[in-house]
């Protein structure tokens, strides 16, 4: 019966497999038929009460629309409306400014940068607002996303002031610090060789790596150094945010040192060199520089203010909101919405600020914002769907069902299976924190079960949760949105698969043998 009871839990997520990576079903028509999946699943085979299932399907469109949706929307807004004021050229070129290679763009941009804003929002913002400027500076829609995918696969530990590694440790009750310093020690080795995979998606083969590869690593070391320092000594809100930055200064400082010996099979084409007389054109002036990327810094300033890191602001902010009672089944809690101190509500007023100050007029706005809507109605509808699957599989006892069998399945060795449990999480849930708290109690308890230390095997959770956002729907149809490749998805997922399995390998093997000495 348990195996049955597995292998039924798994049919929603099976069904996703073969249709985004097999039968080549975009995603919003592929996850709306695994919420009817889940659905009858939970109802047949789990008993689950019609109006608890109804509910739950419910508290997970809520969460989707709020503050899911809202802040891809305002993410994917902010970058149309700076190619509506034609300040996303400027940003173009500054950013050509420090170098025309492709690969150290896309260490700048999709993993420093996104990086960063990984660390300050998450939600998705790390793979749309990234993955959309590179392909307007002219990189394929398909890569760009491939590769933010895989950007993005170790900064969401630690995304959205580190969310996701402290609400574990408020569930598990295991010490914020610890916690922090496990997952930075696993992430490790991942975080080194993630700017080495991103220059091979990019050069589409590992000679891509010639003459850029003292920059991919110096990149690695500057993401992971700081990282692995500010979780040991500052806890788990900053080591993202820190990492990145100076990720990106070393990379800059490196790309202008390189500068002086271009390789022109990775060079973007600069269409916009010479004036219609032919002249060459004048460089960006720093006032205008920062006028084209007033919104982006708005958004950094807007969500550093409102963050943990300034609790009077934070704290105020946040008491404006409301708790609703949404799922009606046992354990169900209140679902809150916060309306102001929300990364969605702070990204959309930074890009209307901006906007305003870049010259764009209210009604161009609600243009932009409109079509930006238009343009989004399938994501939403992938997000809205997966997330309620997630939901009525949580409440009906399908996630923890899979998660039992895994235990069972390997024995002393599911440390190495315990990053494979949390990627599972966030497949389904399209949500780090989400994976997190899915998961970690079973993994804690899994550590008590083995004498092993709950920490260690908590931050494997939070690893393989990280990695499993390359794979999950929601972040593909993020990426698809914000490139207008809606409709890629399976292609998509089967590029960027292999990367996950390779990750996942990595992960487990070493939670698996630091488990021994932790």
């Amino acid at each position: 019966m348990k195996l049955i009871a597995f292998v039924l839990a798994l049919l929603p997520i099976l069904w996703l497999m073969l249709a985004l990576g097999v039968l080549k079903k975009p995603a919003f028509k592929a996850c709306p038929i695994a919420l009817v999946v889940a659905v009858l699943l939970a109802l047949t085979y789990w008993k689950m009460p019609v109006k608890d299932c109804v509910t739950g399907g419910l508290e997970g469109v809520a969460m989707a629309i709020w503050p899911v949706s809202l802040v891809i929307i305002a993410a994917v807004f902010t970058y149309n409306l700076c190619i509506a004021t034609g300040s996303m050229e400027k940003i173009k070129k500054v950013l050509t400014g420090v170098s025309k290679d492709r690969r150290i763009l896309l260490l700048l941009i999709g993993w420093g940068f996104g990086g960063f804003l990984e660390g300050m929002a998450g939600f998705g913002t790390a793979v749309a607002i990234p993955a959309g400027i590179l392909c307007g500076l002219g990189f394929s829609p398909v890569l760009a996303t491939v590769a933010c995918l895989v950007a993005n696969a170790t900064p969401t530990a630690f995304g959205s002031v580190g969310i996701p590694t402290v609400t574990l440790a408020q569930l598990t009750g295991i010490p914020q610090g610890s916690l922090a310093w496990d997952t930075a020690v696993q992430l490790l080795p991942l975080i080194l060789i993630t700017p080495f995979v991103m220059v091979i998606i990019e050069g589409k083969s590992v000679k891509a790596l010639k003459g850029i590869w003292p920059i991919a690593l110096a990149s690695g070391i500057a993401f992971a150094a700081p990282e692995l320092l500010a979780a040991r000594f500052l806890g788990a809100e900053l080591p993202v945010i820190i990492g990145s930055v100076c990720s990106m200064a070393v990379t800059i400082l490196m790309a202008k040192r390189k500068n002086q010996k271009q390789d022109m099979q990775y060079q973007i084409e600069d269409k916009n060199q010479k004036d219609v007389n032919g002249r060459a054109e004048t460089t960006i002036s720093t006032t205008e520089a920062v006028k084209a990327c007033i919104p982006f810094i708005l958004i950094f300033v807007f969500l550093l203010l409102t963050s943990s890191m300034v609790p009077s602001v934070h704290d105020a902010l946040g008491k404006v909101k409301t708790a609703v009672q949404i799922y009606s089944g046992k354990g169900g809690t209140p679902y809150t919405f916060t309306w102001i101190a929300t990364p969605g509500v702070l990204i959309l007023l930074a890009a209307v600020i901006g906007g305003k100050i870049q010259g764009a007029d209210f009604s161009l706005m609600g243009k932009v914002l409109k079509d930006t809507c238009r343009q989004m109605w399938k994501t939403v509808v992938t997000i809205m769907s997966i997330m309620a699957m997630a939901k009525i599989m949580s409440h009906s006892g399908m996630i923890a069902e899979i998660a039992g069998m895994m235990v069972a399945l390997t024995g002393s060795f599911y440390p190495a299976a315990a990053p494979f449990v949390g990627a599972i999480g966030t497949f389904v849930t399209g949500s780090g924190t989400s994976a997190n708290v899915l998961f970690g109690g079973l993994q804690v308890e899994t550590a008590g079960s083995l004498g092993l230390d709950p920490s260690w095997l908590a931050g494997a959770n939070t690893v393989g949760a990280t990695i499993g956002k390359m794979i999950s729907p929601q972040s593909i149809a993020i990426g698809t949105a914000a490139t207008a490749s809606v409709g890629s998805e399976s292609k998509i997922l089967r590029k960027v698969i292999k990367y996950c399995v390779l990750f996942i390998i990595i992960a487990g093997l070493v939670a698996y043998a630091g488990s021994r000495f932790a």
